[in-house]
């Protein structure tokens, strides 16, 4: 069965609308790992948007699963991932106008700059995960640039309008895990998830994590926190790969 692991990033939206305390992103990762996520996700953008340089320190000290910090490779993240030391750190795309991170990192195209970076990340054994879209050139990119794992977006698969969109997008993605799996390193998921379109994705053999965030915390709105991971992990596992499958 795929894991999940819960972003938290959308908790500290609710918080920063008012600038308070309120509600508190540890808190709701407390609760997440109760209720049997394998970790939690945040992502530490330039803009403070919502997580902030204290949530990153107090959950990393807080929670007992592992820490996925999402980030740009920039030079101050990066120094404060290093100081922090994750459990593993998720190289993004970043640009300060996007709603929400806006398709995979180009990895062949900065493949130098994260080379090096993942090197010393490495050092310091900290896993590293290259967010990227479903394409071959990208996860070969990633091996090269030394990551140990490659999350494949989800996002035009969530958004596909036509049966036929789904399809294709679907096909990526699996040959993708495939691709991965052949390669030698680990196979996450992400981006756009629900419960009603997670099913196809937890299908997928050789997909090892998903991570999954806003529509947990859209759900815990209306039915609790807690209450809202453990539907999504129904939702996984009734879907998941089985044994002959994979």
């Amino acid at each position: 069965m795929a894991k999940l692991c819960v972003n938290v990033d959308h908790v500290a939206t609710v918080r920063q609308a008012r600038l308070s305390f309120m509600p508190d992103p540890l808190e709701a990762a407390l609760i997440a790992e109760k209720a049997g996520a394998c970790g939690i996700t945040i992502h530490l953008r330039e803009d403070r948007r919502h997580i902030q340089d204290t949530d990153v320190s107090c959950i990393k000290r807080g929670i007992a699963t592992k820490l996925n910090l999402e980030m740009a490779a920039a030079d101050e993240i990066i120094a404060i991932a290093l100081k922090t030391r994750p459990w593993q750190v998720t190289f993004v795309p970043e640009r300060r106008r996007e709603l929400t991170t806006e398709g995979g990192l180009d990895v062949a195209r900065g493949l130098s700059k994260l080379k090096k970076v993942t090197a010393e990340f490495r050092r310091k054994n900290i896993e590293v995960s290259m967010f990227i879209d479903p394409e071959p050139k990208q996860v070969e990119a990633s091996v090269a640039a030394g990551a140990s794992a490659v999350e494949l977006n989800t996002a035009a698969y969530s958004e596909a309008k036509t049966k036929g969109q789904l399809s294709l997008e679907l096909k990526k993605l699996d040959r993708a895990a495939k691709l991965t799996q052949k390669l030698g390193i680990t196979t996450h998921a992400g981006h756009g998830l629900n419960i009603w379109n997670v099913g196809p994705i937890a299908a997928i053999p050789n997909i090892d994590e998903l991570n999954i965030g806003h529509s947990i915390v859209a759900r815990a709105v209306l039915i609790g926190f807690e209450s809202a991971v453990r539907e999504m992990l129904e939702a996984i596992s009734r879907n998941s790969a089985s044994p002959k499958r994979r």
